[in-house]
């Protein structure tokens, strides 16, 4: 969908999840009063690597400041890269400080971090941690260490409240226990427009109680559009909304859905590139609208970066380009297809080198991630006619069809679901990533979610911001979930699936 500010009055992502701790540890030596908290740590290890998360709550009825949280490991794990704060090691020990905005810790309230790293042998867990030199206040429980694990076997399940890691099992999702796995949800627009406009980081609140929120509709899934030169840190953006904090606002944002027990998609929406063709959004070569599908400028080295950010994190989907348009800007649909899977030469009249489908698979898969990746199809990901001719190659066998329905789309009947999407849904996972209609109703989503339904398919509505729901697709009129007429229809869709 064309979002954001822009689209007002123009409507044409197997993970093996490792042991999760909580600690509340030590005794106070008489040299170090214990802190009034508790450390969290979890992880997800593939095998010759692993993602660490810590959480630190404060305990306490003071704010907690300044703080630094240090532990050791006793193999040989080696620190790649971390988020949501300053990480460094030192030998076998690593310590974490905050980053800027999460210095301070209130009352009852936690902060999230993690970090990548590789390592050979066994990964034991820590067995000890400490806040500002000190113990946290309490008694040390015992632990579970982590085992390695290849990517295609599954040991452990993701612990309660959490967001269910998920691959793909024949012609559906499936968790770590090997059930099905339905998603309905809704998209959180706003993480591809703000930033390059220079507004800020996000559209409206992205806070725990809007999550909550989302999932009080008995949502399991939020989908987060990403803005490509945002990510990045290209200098066309301003700093305070680019690179590391814009990559750490957006993982931030995945912990909070995934300690709601959401799974999280991560969607490519706005990409570089000029593009002045046939349904050209903008001719700015900047990431300032949709273009027909991602260059190879960049796009390898944004999808090696967000593959390592949320590599061991398979409750997050990657969602490989939100709704590519390659049938508007190339004659006859083989060469629109073959364009989409192998970009480059196969793309004529296009202003920019195009990367199809399968150097994004391979960049996500170079790096060791397992993710779930979604692949939308031509004509704004509603045309999936040929989806299954053309799909890439990947080794993970963890690729899902992404289809998006509006009610002024092409394909927008049963006769056509049924004649173009039925074949799809029996081979591969079906997510429709983007429901909606212009109209302020529900009536052709209610109708396209019972379809869906007898498929067995996920289905997301477009979207969760307070926009006019007359001048695009609004669910809500406020963020505590208050809906629109046309997000009543799909919230008591949702609440009688259970």
């Amino acid at each position: 969908m064309r979002s954001g500010p822009a689209l007002l009055g123009a409507l044409s992502a197997l993970a093996v999840v490792g042991a999760t701790t909580a600690f509340t540890l030590g005794t106070p030596s008489p040299a170090a009063a214990a802190t009034a908290c508790e450390v969290g740590y979890s992880v997800n290890d593939w095998g010759s690597g692993f993602t660490a998360t810590l959480t630190l709550k404060n305990l306490g009825t003071a704010p907690l400041s300044g703080w630094q949280v240090s532990y050791a490991y006793t193999g040989d794990q080696q620190l790649q890269q971390g988020w949501n704060g300053t990480w460094a090691q030192s030998g076998r020990t690593v310590t974490l400080t905050p980053a800027s905005w999460n210095g301070t810790i209130a009352p009852n309230s936690a902060v999230s971090a993690g970090a990548n790293f590789g390592y050979s042998g066994t990964n034991a867990a820590p067995t000890s941690f400490s806040v500002n030199g000190a113990p946290c206040g309490g008694s040390t429980p015992t632990t579970t260490p982590t085992t390695p694990t290849t990517p295609t076997t599954t040991t452990t399940t993701p612990p309660p409240g959490d967001a269910p890691a998920v691959h793909v099992s024949g012609n559906h999702l499936a968790d770590t226990a090997g059930a099905r796995v339905t998603l309905r949800g809704v998209n959180r627009s706003g993480g591809e427009f703000a930033c390059v406009q220079g507004n800020g980081l996000f559209d409206g609140p992205m806070d725990a109680a809007s999550v909550a929120a989302i999932k009080s509709w008995h949502a399991n899934v939020v989908r987060v559009p990403f803005n490509e030169d945002c990510w990045l840190g290209l200098p066309n953006v301003k700093p305070e909304y680019a690179g590391a904090t814009y990559r750490a606002a957006l993982k931030s944002y995945v912990d909070l859905l995934h300690r709601n027990g959401l799974i999280a998609i991560l969607d490519l929406h706005w990409t570089h590139g000029v593009y002045t063709g046939s349904s050209s959004a903008c001719s700015d070569v900047n990431a300032t609208c949709q273009k027909p599908m991602t260059g190879t400028e960049h796009s390898v080295d944004l999808w090696t970066s967000v593959a390592n950010t949320f590599k061991g994190d398979n409750a997050t989907i990657l969602d490989l380009f939100n709704e590519p348009y390659l049938d508007r800007a190339v004659s006859g649909s083989a060469q629109a297809w073959t364009c989409w899977r192998d970009g480059g030469s196969a793309c004529p009249g296009i202003g920019y080198p195009v990367a199809g489908m399968q150097t994004l698979v391979n960049a996500v898969r170079a790096t060791g991630a397992t993710n779930v990746l979604m692949l939308g199809g031509l004509a704004y990901a509603n045309d999936l006619t040929g989806w299954l001719q053309y799909q890439p190659a990947d080794p993970a066998g963890n690729l899902v069809a992404s289809w998006h329905s509006y009610n002024f789309n092409t394909c927008s009947s049963s006769s056509c679901w049924d004649s173009q999407l039925a074949p799809v849904a029996a081979a591969v996972p079906l997510v429709a990533g983007e429901i909606g209609e212009n109209d302020c109703a529900s009536g052709y989503v209610t109708g396209l979610m019972d379809w869906l339904d007898r498929h067995q398919a996920s289905y997301l509505g477009w979207t969760w911001n307070t926009w006019n729901c007359a001048t695009g697709p609004a669910l809500v009129s406020a963020y505590d979930g208050t809906p629109t007429a046309f997000g009543a229809g799909i919230r008591a869709h949702f609440l009688a699936a259970g």
